[in-house]
């Protein structure tokens, strides 16, 4: 009878752990996505429930809620093109939310990349809901200096900016270090 220590023990290289290993699975990425997910949609329920088309309300000397809607891109580009833009951000976004899918399985170990690439995704997908269910963007959060107004954007937009600008410190970290 031959015994169990003689006998080779084979792991697989993307199955084991590291003792003290850190990595948070893909999957807790993408639960982190639909929460950004689930926070902008349910402000965007909730002030176009309780706002009309262009109403404005101050809640600061330099900040306002408001509804307004978005066909375009950021900015509302292209928010004039005849409506094909539509399906264009919305195939887009898919295309894109795919690859951060892959990327999330390949740099699991990469904390502040998958931070970064999670709140992407999430606010992605956000506007992606409202394109193919109302065909525009529920933009709310109305920042201005006296009659200047940056255009309004929603909580799916900020989740963008934020990943954009983190994928660029985590990659400036990156360079540093070599």
């Amino acid at each position: 009878m031959a015994s169990s220590s003689t006998r080779p023990t084979r792991t697989t290289p993307a199955r084991s752990k590291k003792k003290g290993s850190t990595n948070v699975t893909p999957l807790l990425w993408m639960a982190f996505a639909a929460l950004v997910v689930l926070l902008d949609q349910f402000f965007k329920v909730v002030i176009s429930r309780s706002f009309t088309y262009g109403e404005s309300r101050p809640v600061t000397s330099f900040f306002n809620l408001v509804l307004v809607y978005n066909k375009g891109a950021a900015f509302s580009f292209l928010a004039d093109a005849g409506g094909w833009q539509r399906w264009f951000f919305t195939l887009l976004a898919v295309v894109v939310g795919g690859f951060i899918i892959w990327l999330l399985y390949r740099h699991t170990g990469q904390k502040m990349f998958c931070l970064a690439v999670s709140l992407i995704l999430g606010g992605a997908i956000g506007n992606v809901i409202d394109r193919i269910l109302h065909g525009h963007v529920i933009d709310f959060l109305d920042f201005h200096l006296r009659n200047m107004h940056f255009p309004a954007f929603n909580v799916a937009d900020c989740a963008i900016t934020v990943g954009a600008v983190l994928l660029i410190v985590d990659e400036l970290r990156r360079v540093r270090r070599h």
